[in-house]
């Protein structure tokens, strides 16, 4: 008795996944990831995404929790090294039938960074196309008007950045610490970042990183103009400063990382695999009428 109730459960809920998967067959699941100072679920920033996706392009959409509850996923932005994250994530949505056949992802603020990180990492994640919305690819060196509940925390976030972001304590304590790249050391950032510099190749070049990223239909990077958080802002562009100073940037086509194809990009721009969007909002300000004529198409 007790194995056909469980083989009666078993069949049930997998008629429902099948069932589900139907009314979702015409487009790709989409998952998010949030940002610092957020969490996946608010309904004035992450949960209000989720449903205006889920109404308007009628998908499954994923947005990606870290912990058991919102105060743990409010905390991870802050406190769990992305390597971690990653590594949960990845283990996360292998489990979910639902994206079994492929999704898009959006990533947000640091979540954009997050997401590359997955899909250069994580064998099992099949990303379509990857949008990142105000992500800092090549990392921050500042943080003016971080968000966070308290600006006493984002004071003293930064001067532990100043002094002591390459420090093992720092680097394995707080998370913005793992993509703080200080164009006036390059030697210290590349050699004891311990997130940023390796999914960006900095010391050796990943070849299972760079086949990973390839298999991208598009890598959508948005830049908003009028952006007072991210610094410099050119790194949603995947641009940083010129090495050696923290005045003069440089776009990413001009950079090393680029000219030398340490991270196939090159390969990807070849391809026109590459988008870079403008939005002239502050820092993920934007709006459902900007998003639908700008991000629909890679999501339809």
């Amino acid at each position: 008795m007790a194995q056909t109730k469980f083989w009666f459960f078993f069949w049930s809920a997998a008629l429902c996944i099948v069932n589900v998967q139907k009314v979702y067959s015409d487009r790709l699941p989409i998952v998010l990831w949030h940002g610092m100072g957020d969490t996946c679920c608010f309904p004035f920033s992450l949960g209000g995404v989720r449903k205006f996706l889920e109404s308007e392009i009628g998908v499954y959409v994923k947005s990606i929790e870290i912990g058991n509850s919102i105060v743990e996923d409010f905390k991870s932005g802050y406190l769990v090294h992305p390597n971690q994250q990653i590594e949960m994530v990845c283990a996360e949505l292998s489990k979910d039938a639902m994206l079994n056949n492929g999704f898009n992802a959006i990533g947000f603020s640091q979540g954009g960074q997050f997401l590359r990180g997955l899909v250069q990492r994580c064998s099992t994640a099949r990303v379509k196309n990857l949008i990142t919305l105000g992500g800092q690819h090549q990392g921050v060196f500042g943080l003016p008007n971080c968000p966070s509940l308290s600006s006493r925390t984002c004071d003293r976030f930064r001067q532990l950045l100043n002094y002591a972001a390459y420090t093992e304590l720092m680097q394995n304590f707080l998370v913005q610490a793992t993509y703080w790249h200080d164009p006036l050391n390059e030697v210290k950032y590349k050699n004891f970042s311990t997130f940023l510099a390796d999914i960006n190749n900095e010391l050796f070049i990943n070849q299972s990183y760079v086949a990973n990223l390839q298999k991208l239909n598009n890598f959508v990077m948005v830049q908003f103009n009028n952006d007072t958080i991210v610094q410099p802002l050119e790194t949603q562009w995947f641009g940083y400063y010129k090495p050696g100073q923290d005045k003069v940037t440089q776009g990413l086509k001009e950079s090393e990382l680029f000219i030398k194809d340490r991270l196939g990009l090159k390969k990807m721009d070849d391809d026109n695999k590459l988008v870079f969007l403008e939005c002239e909002g502050n820092h993920l300000q934007f709006t459902k009428e900007w998003f639908r004529e700008k991000l629909f198409s890679y999501l339809m």
